[in-house]
């Protein structure tokens, strides 16, 4: 079963602390737990904000099950069982509807497993009320692409960096999770941007300008939306990128001026994904 959903349960409770404490959880806030497994960040998050109410989505049946019994009595806990990227835009969407819920503040936290990873951070780009906070424990491959900016730019960071400022807060030893991984593991933050860059247009701007990154941003720029070379030119031009750089040399001020730049040309930029 741990093998099968790549589970590598964390164990070490100073680790633990330190993850939820991270969270900053005030009263009234609502926090996502994502594999939640036997409980052990779950009861540290009730011990550091009782008055927060916490969402654990778990996917193994027996472990939901376990902890269904265990917090039965606890007002300030519901679980749910399944796959947190199916539930979560659900879950998210009736939190800002429910006229009572709607002005609250929710946080996401969990030790991910690898196979999720990529398609939970799609996810929080495209769900249309942002956390405001997430705290998540990934390889530690995965956070350095996570926070990667000028000179190292990638999809994952531009994709994360459109609402998000993320950042590698401390490292975890293989010895805090059992079974250990074979990988190191990181903690990274997920700070909500007052500005949201995250839309369809962008995503599919992105994808076109990192599609291969070997390649350079204007051949890039020009297959991916279909551009002729001169009008892709002036674009990148008007834009203030040179044509000759890579996808890695760019930052997210110059794909918001691109973006830009492409609606206001009635481009390709207003398309959808």
């Amino acid at each position: 079963m741990q093998q099968r959903l790549g589970q590598h349960f964390l164990k070490d409770k100073k680790v633990l602390a330190r993850i939820a404490a991270s969270l900053e959880m005030e009263s009234g806030d609502v926090v996502f737990e994502i594999g939640p497994g036997h409980g052990e960040l779950t009861r540290e998050l009730l011990a550091q904000a009782p008055e927060a109410k916490i969402i654990a989505i778990e996917r193994d049946p027996e472990l939901a099950a376990a902890l269904k019994h265990e917090f039965a009595e606890n007002p300030d806990l519901e679980i749910f069982r399944g796959d947190a990227v199916a539930l979560l835009p659900k879950l998210t969407s009736e939190l800002a509807k429910n006229t009572a819920d709607a002005a609250k503040t929710y946080k996401v936290t969990g030790n991910i497993p690898y196979y999720i990873t990529g398609r939970l951070f799609r996810l929080l780009g495209d769900v249309k009320k942002k956390p405001a906070r997430c705290i998540f424990t990934v390889q530690r491959e995965v956070g350095e692409r996570a926070v990667a900016k000028n000179g190292k730019m990638n999809l994952l960071s531009a994709s994360l960096q459109s609402w998000a400022e993320p950042k590698i807060l401390f490292n975890i030893g293989r010895g805090a999770f059992s079974p250990p991984p074979e990988v190191d593991s990181v903690v990274i933050l997920l700070e909500r941007k007052p500005k949201n860059l995250a839309s369809g247009a962008y995503f599919k701007l992105i994808r076109a300008l990192f599609k291969q990154p070997r390649k350079t941003i204007l051949n890039n720029f020009r297959s991916g939306l279909n551009l002729q070379r001169e009008e892709a030119e002036a674009l990148l031009i008007g834009s203030g990128i040179l044509s000759e750089q890579r996808p890695q040399d760019l930052n997210i001020e110059a794909i918001e001026a691109l973006l830009h730049t492409l609606v206001k040309a009635g481009g390709q930029g207003k398309s959808g994904k």
